[in-house]
């Protein structure tokens, strides 16, 4: 259920949120509800959960340092993290 649920996000909502995850922009590789939806297959739940939090830990100070970084550069634009705040 949790799979699928990642699934109808990433076909539905993320196409229209407006931003993309700051831990893929920044170091590139899976985005984090890629990086949820594998752990939920490869992990047991207790693990990916942990894991999960994690990663929306480094995807907030991934975007602390984008803004940081385009705004040292005079470049105006918003980064979001792809959770709430942890």
């Amino acid at each position: 259920m949790a799979i699928n649920s990642i699934i109808a996000y990433q076909n539905y909502i993320s196409p229209r949120k407006g931003f993309s995850c700051p831990h893929r922009l920044l170091h590139g590789g899976d985005s984090c509800s890629d990086y949820i939806k594998r752990s939920l297959t490869e992990q047991s739940l207790t693990e990916a959960v942990k894991s999960s939090l994690q990663r929306f830990k480094d995807c907030a100070s991934a975007s602390k340092i984008l803004t940081t970084t385009t705004s040292a550069n005079n470049f105006r634009c918003i980064i979001i993290p792809c959770c709430i705040p942890l």
